[in-house]
């Protein structure tokens, strides 16, 4: 019955549109993420600015089912498009799989699909290269150390592209004659979130953990990992802190000099560029199966023009 409903919510919409309009249908991972939000009204946004564009988005919480389901309403409503930022990279095969079967354009954007390298047609990927972004952390990282001492690492959702492959990246930069001098004491995930990552850096303090580094995949859980230090007393010039993503909350701990480094993703580049892949598909038009926008470094030394 629930799923009725979403039906029959999504197709009013899409009633409401002209008769004309090319809609694409929005599948979010989840709304409740600082970042994503920024990734989510970046395409909102952008499809206002454009004439017969209408953008329908969908708040998949965090749950697969709920995401599948959501796709699967999509494009019974008779949606032109998709666009699906992944609650999980695995899943994404199977939804790749009913999207082509309904010959419904599809994009990934951000967490590409494990079949990222074997999209059929009228599917791509845009996002950024994640190992780029893990790379540029840990390497800042490690130059503040001198390349030795000990580090944590605290993760995102496993299962997930940014997860894996900043995560994967920080190994190898570790791993390299120049870093190989520090040694990773702890590494968990706190889902990218602020809550659980203060949440687990207070039960390494509590067990008595010792580190002089912390490398987080996003922002949000460098800032929950500062928080939970501070309260601790811990003085922010013992440690060196990393995140990625340069939200705002972020810039303002770097300017702080509580946060060390964060390296920029691009959330209002990714969201343009995954609209235009759409309409182009929709066109009939060519397009990159892989669309990358890069990722940037952002220290206290250029700060002020990403503050802008």
């Amino acid at each position: 019955m629930k799923k009725f409903f979403a039906s029959a919510a999504i197709a009013a919409t899409l009633m409401t549109g002209t008769a004309h309009a090319e809609t694409i249908g929005v599948a979010m991972s989840l709304f409740d993420d600082n970042w994503l939000t920024g990734l989510r009204t970046s395409m909102e946004d952008y499809g206002k600015s454009l004439d017969g564009v209408k953008i329908v988005t969908e708040d998949g919480q965090g749950d697969i089912a709920k995401q599948q389901s959501q796709v699967d309403n999509f494009i019974a409503s008779g949606v032109d498009a998709i666009v699906i930022m992944l609650v999980d990279a695995d899943s994404g095969a199977a939804i790749s799989k009913t999207a082509a079967a309904a010959g419904v354009p599809l994009i990934f954007v951000n967490n590409a699909p494990s079949n990222v390298d074997s999209l059929p047609d009228k599917q791509a990927f845009v996002g950024s290269n994640e190992e780029q972004a893990g790379t540029l952390e840990t390497q800042t990282i490690c130059k503040m150390l001198g390349g030795k001492g000990k580090a944590v690492i605290m993760q995102g959702q496993l299962g997930t592209t940014g997860q894996r492959g900043r995560t994967k990246a920080t190994h190898d930069v570790l791993a390299s004659p120049e870093c190989k001098g520090i040694e990773v004491v702890e590494e968990q995930t706190a889902n990218w979130m602020r809550t659980p990552a203060l949440d687990l850096m207070s039960n390494w303090l509590s067990a008595g953990l010792e580190f002089d580094a912390v490398i987080a995949n996003n922002d949000e859980m460098a800032l929950g990992a500062i928080q939970s230090l501070k309260a601790a007393g811990r003085s922010m010039d013992s440690v060196a802190i990393g995140g990625v993503d340069a939200t705002a909350d972020a810039l303002q701990a770097l300017e702080a000099g509580d946060l060390d480094v964060t390296v920029f993703q691009n959330a209002a580049g990714q969201g343009k560029g995954a609209i235009d892949a759409a309409l182009k598909i929709v066109k009939g038009e060519a397009i990159e199966k892989k669309n990358y926008i890069p990722f940037e470094l952002v220290t206290k030394e250029n700060l002020a023009q990403y503050k802008k």
